[in-house]
């Protein structure tokens, strides 16, 4: 059987290759590259096209416009791969495929074992409860970091070979909700939910990959179970006082409550305490329904609901805007959207809590005011977003290193550890004596010789009344935080941290990395007090 060779391809980026040979026979002993690997086709590209280890592509007769062909073809051209068109039969493509069955065989063998190899990974990230694994894929070589209380360190290091082929095993054999083939050369998102992939005591896997001018970064964003039966917000590092504020908004039956915070921050594992408190003191009789991207955390007793496969950022706002509208439909109680990003979500999240609904969610903002500022920066009209019946509850936290209780060094004792100008702020703002103040210690086997078991938040809660939005809809931000401050009883977060200083629970460097630099004059440490000591959140 004879195959007609392309007389003319206008890609200048496609090159010719010698071809010594044109039958069927000869196409057989060829390396075949579409079935697996980083060039592997997706199955309707199989069924019209070919591409050989030698650079022939070989595509069905009269196909070449077909957008199928046309796609992989611009997928070569952009992962720098030289080809040259070979037209020929149905037959031939679909014999040629029969025939490298076995081949196929052999991959699949080998993407097993790297499953196996991808899992091991996934459990010693897991023993070191890192949040993140980082897979870095260089010219020459793959470097692997775990993230661990928010350092990135460094756990071992392998060929190129070696990460490619992880990085196409953990995207394409491993991942859930993915695309249908993993494209080193673009953009890709996906998660790993499937129990028998993943180690004990690890919910899920959030999946992100990248280009880079020397290969592929994939980072892996772990997602933990740990709430169990607890819904006490205190363990996390919440005071009792935060306590009782999140009760009081778990019992307004409408109103949209706001949690922000970096990436990285606590504000899921907040929501699914939350939640699941919610549900289990109304007995079961609440219907709490979730909109996510993609779900994290499960939520004993919710109905939870996956946005996922948005092509784009404005398809993914529709589906969203789609979701939160027919999610109103389902009779709920109370409506939790995982994260408000974009003007279609927060017009809907707020049109639910202004219908009867509660609403939880969460949104990227610096504090519990500048919530506020994103909300407008978002497209809101800040009179009807600035509303005490519509939105109830504005709430900020962030994640500090907690000292190891075993190692951590009494200040008092060891002031040399701190820099001058730190030091001063501490005897400013907690006690010139320094008593309770500890830092970071030397490590020891209780921590792994870290010196920190893990990380605590500290928050700032604001439960507006009409008068603080009546200073936030003048512009008069100044004016509100003090009402805040000494109308409400509010206490900022930089007051949280000062008052986990003043007990020896965050080494003061920590925080200022957190919070900012203390300033004398803004702590009131007594009523954050009574947080439980070593609280930690992942």
């Amino acid at each position: 059987m004879k195959l007609r060779i392309a007389r003319h391809h206008d890609n200048a980026q496609t090159h010719a290759v010698n071809m010594s040979f044109r039958n069927i026979e000869d196409v057989n002993s060829a390396d075949i590259l579409s079935n697996a690997g980083l060039f592997e086709a997706g199955e309707e590209e199989k069924k019209l096209l070919c591409l050989l280890g030698d650079g022939r592509l070989l595509v069905v007769d009269g196909q070449n416009l077909n957008p199928h062909v046309m796609s992989y073809q611009g997928r070569l051209e952009r992962m720098g791969r030289p080809y040259q068109v070979v037209f020929t039969t149905v037959d031939v493509i679909r014999r040629i495929n029969q025939n490298a069955s076995s081949s196929v065989a052999d991959r699949h063998q080998e993407h097993s074992m790297m499953q196996v190899t991808a899992k091991d990974l996934l459990t010693k990230a897991c023993r070191a409860r890192a949040s993140d694994v980082h897979i870095r894929v260089r010219k020459n070589c793959t470097e692997l970091y775990f993230r661990i209380h928010n350092d990135l360190m460094p756990v071992g290091g392998q060929t190129r070979e070696y990460g490619e082929r992880l990085l196409a095993t953990m995207y394409g054999a491993m991942a859930s909700v993915s695309d249908s083939s993993y494209k080193p050369t673009e953009r890709q998102d996906a998660s790993i939910s499937d129990r028998d992939k993943l180690p004990p005591g690890l919910y899920g896997v959030r999946i992100a990959t990248v280009p880079t001018n020397e290969g592929t970064v994939m980072v892996l964003r772990l997602l933990y179970n740990d709430a169990g039966e607890t819904t006490d917000l205190r363990p996390l590092g919440f005071s009792q006082e935060h306590a009782d504020l999140l009760q009081q908004l778990k019992e307004q039956p409408v109103g949209i409550n706001i949690i922000s915070g970096p990436t990285g921050s606590g504000k899921s594992t907040t929501l699914q305490r939350v939640l699941t408190g919610e549900i289990l003191e109304a007995g079961g009789k609440m219907h709490v329904l979730t909109i996510e991207d993609p779900v994290e955390y499960p939520i004993e007793g919710a109905v939870q609901t996956a946005v996922t496969n948005a092509g784009s950022e404005e398809e993914r706002s529709r589906m969203f805007a789609a979701a939160i509208s027919n999610a109103m439909r389902l009779d709920p109680d109370t409506i939790m959207i995982g994260e408000v990003r974009d003007r279609a979500t927060a017009q809907n999240a707020l049109r639910a809590s202004m219908t009867g609904h509660q609403v939880w969610t969460t949104v990227h903002a610096n504090s519990a005011l500048a919530i506020m500022d994103r909300l407008v920066d978002l497209g809101l009209p800040l009179n009807l977003a600035a509303d005490h019946t519509v939105i109830t509850g504005l709430i900020s936290q962030r994640l500090v290193k907690t000292l190891c209780p075993d190692c951590r060094l009494p200040l008092a004792a060891h002031p040399e550890e701190l820099p001058a100008a730190v030091l001063a702020r501490v005897r400013q703002v907690v006690s010139a004596t320094l008593e309770g103040v500890c830092v970071l210690g030397k490590g020891c086997p209780s921590c792994n010789h870290h010196g920190t078991i893990g990380r605590t938040v500290v928050a700032e809660i604001i439960i507006p009344d009409d008068q603080f939005f009546r200073y936030v809809r003048l512009g008069e931000k100044t004016l509100a935080v003090n009402y805040w401050l000494r109308e409400l009883g509010g206490r900022t977060m930089l007051d949280h941290a000062i008052a986990k200083v003043a007990e020896g629970v965050i080494d003061p460097r920590m925080a200022e990395k957190v919070v900012g630099h203390f300033h004398f004059g803004m702590a009131q440490v007594g009523p954050f007090l009574h947080v439980v000591e070593g609280g930690s959140a992942t």
